[in-house]
C-alpha cells in the first residue's frame, strides 16, 4: 500500500516555505496531496483553479526529483474527510515557531479525535523560510516590494500580474 500524505492548506498563493515542507514530506511518503482549502467566506487573492496550477507547476517539479508522486485537489468540509477520499494515512503540518505549534497541537488533537486512522506528522520549516507567509507575501507584492526570495519565479510572475494596475 502506497504511503500517501496530505498538506492542506490556502497556498494563496504558494511560498518557499510550503515548498520547504513539501520537499521535506516527500522522504515521508510515495504521494503528496496538496490540498487547497475552499471556504464560501473567504475572499482569496487567487481563485482555486489559479492556486491548483500553482502548486503543479511549482511542486510537480520539486517533488518528482524527490521521487514522490504529487496530486493537487481542492476540498471544502473537514481536511480528515479529505484525507480520508483521497486515501491519506497521514496530515502534514509545518511549524515555523511555537505559535505555530501551539494551534497545530489543537487541531492535531481533533483530527485524531476525529479520524483516529490519520496521523498528523509535524515538520519544522528551514531556517530561512521561517518567516516567510502567504499573508506578508501578497502584502509586500502589493505594496510593489520584491518578494523573489519568497515565492518561486512563476509565482513572482502571477503576483505581479494580479497587482499591475497598483504600480503604474
Amino acid at each position: 500500500m502506497a504511503r500517501i500524505a496530505l498538506y492542506a492548506g490556502s497556498f494563496d498563493p504558494v511560498t518557499n516555505g510550503h515548498l520547504d515542507v513539501m520537499r521535506q514530506a516527500a522522504r515521508l511518503a510515495e504521494q503528496l496531496v496538496c490540498a487547497i482549502g475552499v471556504h464560501p467566506g473567504k475572499a482569496p487573492l487567487f481563485s482555486a483553479k489559479e492556486r491548483l496550477a500553482m502548486l503543479e507547476e511549482t511542486a510537480g517539479e520539486v517533488l518528482r526529483k524527490a521521487g514522490c508522486e504529487l496530486k493537487c485537489i481542492t476540498f471544502d468540509d473537514l481536511v480528515v474527510s479529505a484525507a480520508h477520499r483521497v486515501g491519506a494515512t497521514m496530515l502534514i503540518r509545518g511549524l515555523r515557531d511555537g505559535t505555530d505549534f501551539n494551534y497545530e497541537m489543537s487541531m492535531a488533537g481533533m483530527n485524531a479525535a476525529l479520524a483516529p486512522d490519520v496521523q498528523t506528522v509535524f515538520l519544522p520549516a528551514s531556517p530561512m523560510v521561517r518567516p516567510i507567509t502567504a499573508t506578508l507575501v501578497r502584502q509586500i507584492a502589493s505594496m510593489g516590494g520584491d518578494i523573489t526570495t519568497f515565492v518561486p519565479p512563476p509565482v513572482v510572475s502571477r503576483l505581479k500580474q494580479k497587482f499591475a494596475s497598483t504600480h503604474r
